[in-house]
């Protein structure tokens, strides 16, 4: 089942999203167990929430405000329907039973990769400061920040994992590129964007791009973190196949690929421009 849905281009997981009369969208416990091969609901799946739970509880988060009792109705032999106890569950609690779930099926890895790009978009999204941006450049803004902060925790994260000298970075780097970006390295995104030599890539993408390689450097850093990863090439092999993920998540929900997207001016413009308008603005009386 998982397979066939994959094929077509559009991921599993938002196939079987559901959306209540608020608005609110959530999944279908049993749904969800069945797309992620637990045939056995009761002896097998319940265990993944149970300690789903524990990690939602453990993380500060109010367990009822993501995980809610329900009835699910299930078709059974020849069309019949039946109605079966069973829970709806927020996109966060989502993620949390992937990353409890069985690491041996090739479906809960794309589900990891899939919730843990949704999540973070909405925790990007959900931020005090990210909600007041207006603009395209203000959100450029406020997301090559967070790049540059999280850059500096992937090298550290990489540099524990064996990756220490300036060439073996870039090295690394280039994996993270390759993955998201189809193959292509820093120098062919550079040949293919159209940009000098001196140009940095970060500084020339909207807003979906920065996202997209915030996803892949978050992501590295916390898959480096949590599996112990040691030595350089599984490091970049890491970078590599986040990325690739990364990469197969925006393709399933119909994005544009990011070397596809286009180049804006330099965001140091941007940011003269802010600082510009900084000392423009009349001084407060103390």
């Amino acid at each position: 089942m998982a397979k066939e849905i994959i094929k077509k281009g559009n991921s599993l997981f938002e196939q079987i999203k559901q959306v209540d009369e608020n608005g609110n969208e959530f999944w279908y416990a049993r749904q969800l167990a069945k797309v992620l091969e637990y045939a056995d609901f009761s002896r097998n799946f319940i265990g993944v929430i149970n300690k789903s739970k524990a990690a939602c509880t453990n993380s500060g988060q109010d367990v009822s405000e993501h995980l809610v009792e329900a009835d699910e109705v299930l078709e059974a032999g020849q069309g019949a329907k039946h109605s079966y106890p069973s829970f709806k569950l927020s996109r966060y609690f989502c993620y949390l039973i992937v990353q409890n779930a069985d690491p041996s099926k090739e479906v809960v890895a794309l589900g990891q990769t899939y919730f843990a790009v949704q999540t973070r978009l909405q925790e990007i999204q959900s931020l005090d400061a990210y909600q007041k941006l207006n603009n395209e450049e203000e959100k450029r803004l406020f997301l090559r920040n967070e790049m540059a902060k999280h850059n500096t925790q992937l090298a550290a994260a990489a540099k524990d994992a064996g990756v220490i000298e300036p060439l073996d970075y870039a090295i690394f780097q280039n994996h993270g590129y390759k993955g998201l970006y189809g193959g292509l390295d820093a120098k062919g995104i550079h040949q293919k964007k159209g940009l000098k030599k001196s140009q940095q890539i970060l500084d020339h993408m909207g807003s979906t791009e920065l996202a997209a390689n915030l996803f892949r450097a978050t992501q590295t850093e916390e898959k480096l973190k949590r599996e112990q990863i040691k030595g350089k090439q599984k490091a970049n092999q890491t970078h590599f196949e986040v990325g690739k993920k990364v990469r197969k998540t925006i393709q399933e929900l119909g994005g544009t690929m990011p070397e596809n997207l286009d180049s804006p001016e330099s965001i140091k413009k941007l940011e003269k421009k802010a600082e510009q308008a900084k000392l423009k603005e009349p001084k407060k009386n103390k």
